[in-house]
């Protein structure tokens, strides 16, 4: 039996990114031939937003030959009230005593509430004498791990507050084979349970902030075995940084234009141009190199640009710094620590002449 997982999708408007990254995952479940597709939290960026979009939502999420589990997250929490009907496939799971049974499977809901520490333990362990013995049991779960390191960056724009947090610890002696998470937004991670199983997040299948950067995933795995990574062709943010080194014969109009060649045609850019250049040996002033990077960046999806390179001819030019790199140059250091030696003088002469 294969499981799509995702989370923290944030929908606001019919059409939008957003809109057509759920529209992808329908698609890929149909290919990849699942039987549950499982939304752990944050379906809707608000519960207004559940209101508007619910005649849609109901049209894609039924006929798909597949069930699509939701539970409520910190965002929707208030979305899925009694008797709201989201389409003829759906199944949404807000008490924790009223588990969805599937063929070999029982899936329990823990959604979104404001509490923490004693609170959740005792909602967990409510579960021990409630969990199947004879079948699977996964735990739809949205909130924080405290066991992993994160930057409250990423968990999109949530600010310093916990959001029912637990610990890997907290599920120990619950025979739960995998806990389903969402609220963490960077990035896809996996945790091994202490007693076997997984908790896993499978970070935000479309990039909801700039901090959300890189190729976004899904979880697609079979019952029974490790949760996997899927990767998606959808809207995310891909930073782009650029280093400019005055000693390489490469012109950096060049290099700018190899760096951006890679990039995933979803993705709209985060540019960064930083480093060095000698206008004298490339010809070209600093004013000159930024209109050429507007240039090459036309037509490109780009989000956001910064320009912190200089122009040091100065500096390079001076009778000083020549006679250390000719000292330099003579020594046998590797490539590496002869450029961190050039760009610590460059920056002590820097400092000198301000």
């Amino acid at each position: 039996m294969k499981i799509l997982h995702t989370a923290d999708i944030h929908l606001r408007e019919y059409g939008d990114e957003r809109w057509k990254t759920l529209q992808r995952l329908i698609e890929i479940g149909k290919k990849e031939k699942i039987e549950l597709f499982v939304i752990s939290g944050d379906l809707f960026d608000k519960g207004i937003d559940a209101e508007i979009l619910r005649p849609k939502i109901r049209k894609i999420f039924s006929n798909n030959g597949f069930k699509i589990i939701l539970i409520p997250g910190n965002h929707d929490s208030e979305a899925y009230k009694s008797g709201m009907y989201f389409g003829e496939d759906t199944i949404v799971l807000t008490d924790l005593d009223e588990p969805f049974e599937y063929k070999d499977l029982m899936i329990w809901g823990l959604p979104f509430e404001d509490i923490e520490g004693e609170k959740i333990l005792n909602k967990l362990h409510s579960l021990k004498n409630n969990l199947a013995t004879d079948k699977r049991n996964i735990l739809l779960y949205h909130g924080e791990l405290l066991d992993a390191f994160f930057s409250r960056k990423d968990f999109g724009e949530e600010g310093e507050k916990r959001y029912m947090p637990v610990k890997l610890s907290y599920f120990k002696d619950l025979n739960v084979d995998y806990v389903l998470a969402g609220h963490l937004h960077s990035k896809f991670d996996i945790w091994p349970l202490e007693d076997g199983g997984y908790f896993v997040y499978p970070g935000s299948p479309v990039s909801i902030t700039k901090r959300e950067v890189g190729q976004r995933k899904v979880n697609i795995f079979e019952v029974g075995k490790p949760p996997k990574e899927y990767p998606l062709d959808t809207f995310h943010f891909e930073e782009v940084v650029i280093e400019l080194d005055p000693f390489i014969e490469k012109h950096p109009v060049e290099i700018i234009e190899e760096h951006l060649k890679g990039v995933h045609s979803e993705a709209s850019i985060i540019l960064a141009t930083k480093g060095y250049i000698n206008s004298e040996k490339i010809k070209i002033s600093e004013s000159e190199l930024v209109k050429q990077i507007k240039e090459i960046i036309r037509g490109k999806s780009v989000a956001e640009e910064r320009f912190e390179f200089k122009d040091i001819r100065a500096i390079l030019e001076d009778d000083l710094f020549k006679s250390f790199i000719k000292k330099l140059e003579q020594t046998d250091y590797d490539e590496e620590k002869k450029k961190r030696l050039r760009e610590l003088v460059i920056k002590a002469m820097m400092e000198v002449r301000s």
